[in-house]
């Protein structure tokens, strides 16, 4: 007997990705690899808010499959709430079933980037080369605690005391707060006009103050 397979749901957007123009409008992540000292490989899965360019998260293991990246996701949008859409190469972790589930039910876009063409995913490759330069291929980890424990301590520099050229030199944090406490625009005036085919001796209303 053949079995059944389960329902595929895609939450991938075929659209083209504009540049972020507020918070959570778009989140992007990626990969990289590094070793401890004793020839150990292990991962990091960086997530970042391509409009603030916070670096909401970078999760360190042996192994990072589609349910870590599901845990991860969660645990950020707890705190901040879910993003629009999330950018992503074609990386088995990310169209894997769990991650697209994950999207569609808390109706988040998924967009992929054309294999073969990380420049499409500017924000979070420039992150990673920052990443690699200042933090990786500075420090010696002798166990994974010891690198999530210098990562997070990187990544807590790199949020709050780094500023950004690409932010007016301010730090993540900083405008991140200063985009939260900026005022909204005031609504739209409605102005009433005339339309053409109205007759010439129609008077104007008055003013009336109650």
């Amino acid at each position: 007997m053949q079995r059944r397979k389960g329902k595929r749901f895609r939450a991938e957007a075929r659209v083209p990705l504009e540049l972020p123009a507020r918070v959570n409008q778009m989140w992007t992540m990626d990969f990289t690899r590094d070793s401890l000292a004793d020839g150990r490989k292990f991962r990091t899965l960086n997530l970042m808010d391509g409009y603030t360019r916070e670096a909401l998260w970078i999760e360190v293991d042996n192994s990072l499959p589609g349910l870590r990246v599901v845990r991860v996701l969660e645990r950020v949008a707890q705190e901040r709430g879910v993003p629009e859409a999330i950018q992503v190469d074609h990386g088995p972790e990310f169209i894997s079933q769990i991650v697209d589930q994950w999207a569609y039910r808390n109706g988040v876009a998924l967009h992929f980037i054309d294999p073969g063409k990380p420049v499409q995913n500017a924000f979070i490759e420039s992150f990673n080369g920052k990443f690699r330069d200042e933090c990786l291929n500075q420090s010696w980890f002798t166990s994974l605690e010891d690198a999530r424990r210098i990562i997070e301590a990187w990544r807590e520099d790199y949020n709050t005391v780094r500023p950004h050229s690409s932010l007016g030199y301010r730090t993540p944090e900083e405008y991140a707060a200063e985009v939260v406490a900026r005022p909204a625009p005031p609504p739209t005036p409605v102005v009433s006009i005339t339309p053409a085919w109205a007759p010439k001796d129609v008077q104007e209303p008055q003013n009336v103050y109650l």
